[in-house]
């Protein structure tokens, strides 16, 4: 079975019922105890970093470990956090030295060792770990993970245990060599796959399962599936904020409308996705009276196309959808203006000194020029467009659907599958037949994380099949810059080589709107829309 780091899709505000599993509970987090409730999701695996790429897993996971570095939560610029120094003179070699003092919730010390162990057990093809492509930069990657993500069980046999690029020096220093320069490797090192783990789940990863141990803001204390988690303040906690609050509880929510009814009622204190009821005329400023916020993230919306189909292999045709598509009309209608209109493939505003507009002419609406370009390629239709129908994606696929009808003059349908699930099976499967629905949320605040993993050539969500020498170049240059500035350039002229190919078609750009109780204080959110646990504190 094909390993793929999932594509952390994100739901459209009309999405509710697909965001949550099993039940909510009533009771608030009394501002004396301390505690902080928020709504969540079910994890879809054990809390272990080098095995969560879903957001129900990985916010528990947030506050329970920390990076070599972290994100300020204003300027998403990464800083040091357990690392003091990551030094490199050619964005290839990066000698890492860790701080003194840190340690894991049981009392044993981070070391260099640590984070080596952890992130060779990630890569290692045959333990099966869902973010094992995020270290396909190190050296001697391709001999733990021969089949990459397509290995488990199936690919050839590992000729390597733990990856050559990885070397410990002693307990506070490590060196890690990467396959090529690649200026943006460090800003990926506060994402939750680099955190270290402790010897403790080396000798018995199922114990670690059942009681997973971290080092960072709060430990784990107690777990009810399908009902809540409970986390608490780790007082040894060496990080650049101390937590000002005792515990956090992610409580399982099936219906967003039910948190958010506790979140007015007192008896929640977080909520990081009102409900569209909640939207509608702009209700939630009355119901919370000051207590939310609405804010660009790092997500965005797309329409993939399937290249593998002969009907869509013309960029013009894909051009011309793209320009016959009012993203404003639809966002201001559809989304409440929760929503902002995509112009590339990277959203910018959130992403530190990148310059967003890669997608040009091609992102505007333009449905004189849009029939134009159609009329050249000869194309009749009709097209279909493919979502899972558990997701609440049909009203703006009918709104795009109805906008292509009436600017191109083909006819255009909404295709539901039942299932989430059903619908990943047919990317592995090839069997779209027309363009279908892609959400991503970054990983880590870089122009990397929106095009590496999505366009190049075989890439984990490359799901059009597109296959770019000219981008897969751009992007290799981008990597290899000197600078995160030069970086950024250069993945700016790989967006050009995407506007002219135009294998997906840029939507919109998702901004976080969240809302929070008259017990918090100094509420802040995140650039993936997480409460930042480690600044938030509780009235008096």
């Amino acid at each position: 079975m094909r390993k793929r780091r999932l594509a952390a899709w994100v739901a459209a505000p009309l999405v509710v019922g697909l965001l949550a599993s099993g039940c909510g509970g009533g009771g608030g987090g009394a501002a004396e105890d301390g505690i902080v409730s928020v709504n969540s999701t079910e994890p879809e695996n054990p809390l272990v970093p080098g095995n969560t790429t879903e957001t129900g897993g990985g916010n528990v996971l947030k506050a329970m470990f920390t990076g070599l570095v972290a994100y300020d939560e204003k300027t998403s610029e990464p800083y040091n956090e357990v690392a003091e120094s990551i030094e490199t003179t050619d964005n290839k070699v990066f000698k890492i030295k860790l701080k003194p003092g840190w340690t894991f919730h049981d009392g044993s010390p981070v070391t260099a060792n640590s984070f080596v162990k952890a992130w060779n057990y990630a890569a290692y093809g045959p333990n099966g770990q869902s973010t094992t492509s995020f270290f396909e930069h190190i050296q001697g990657y391709d001999e733990v993970n021969p089949g990459g993500e397509e290995a488990e069980g199936s690919g050839p046999p590992p000729t390597a245990t733990e990856m050559s690029g990885l070397k410990v020096i002693d307990d506070l220093n490590f060196e890690v060599t990467l396959k090529a320069p690649f200026a943006t490797f460090p800003v990926m090192l506060g994402y939750t796959a680099f955190s270290p783990l402790p010897e403790s789940f080396f000798q018995d990863p199922k114990a670690f399962e059942e009681h997973p141990i971290g080092n960072g803001p709060f430990k784990f204390e107690e777990r009810q599936p399908n009902a809540y988690i409970k986390l608490s303040k780790y007082d040894q906690y060496a990080g650049k904020y101390k937590p000002q609050i005792n515990g956090i509880e992610f409580r399982i929510y099936n219906e967003l409308e039910t948190a958010y009814q506790d979140l007015v009622s007192g008896n929640l204190d977080f909520i990081d996705q009102l409900p569209p009821s909640a939207m509608v005329g702009d209700k939630w400023k009355t119901d919370l009276q000051g207590r939310g916020e609405s804010k660009p993230i790092l997500s965005n919306n797309a329409l993939q196309v399937p290249l593998y189909d002969d009907k869509y292999k013309d960029p013009r045709v894909r051009q011309a959808i793209s320009m016959a598509i009012d993203r404003k009309q639809i966002t201001s209608t559809v989304f409440q203006n929760t929503y902002e209109p995509a112009n590339g493939w990277v959203p910018g505003g959130v992403i530190p000194g990148y310059q967003d507009g890669g997608c040009g002419e091609w992102c505007e609406f333009n449905p004189e020029k849009a029939k134009q370009l159609l009329a050249e390629t000869g194309f009749q239709g009709p097209i279909t467009i493919t979502s899972n129908s558990d997701g609440g994606h049909k009203e703006w696929i009918e709104a795009i659907c109805g906008q292509i009808k009436n600017n191109l003059g083909v006819d255009c349908v909404f295709n539901p599958v039942p299932t989430f699930s059903e619908f990943l099976k047919m990317h592995d499967e090839n069997a779209h037949n027309g363009p279908f629905r892609f959400g991503w949320l970054g990983d880590y605040p870089a122009a990397e994380t929106f095009l590496g993993k999505i366009y190049r050539t075989a890439a984990s969500s490359n799901y059009m099949r597109y296959s770019s020498p000219e981008f897969d170049a751009a992007m290799d240059r981008a990597d290899q810059a000197p600078t995160e500035d030069e970086a950024n350039r250069l993945y700016g002229e790989a967006e050009k080589v995407l506007a002219k190919d135009m294998p997906s078609i840029p939507l919109w750009n998702q901004k976080a709107s969240v809302g929070w109780s008259e017990r918090l204080d100094g509420a802040t959110v995140t650039f993936d829309r997480t409460l930042n646990f480690e600044t938030v504190k509780l009235k008096s």
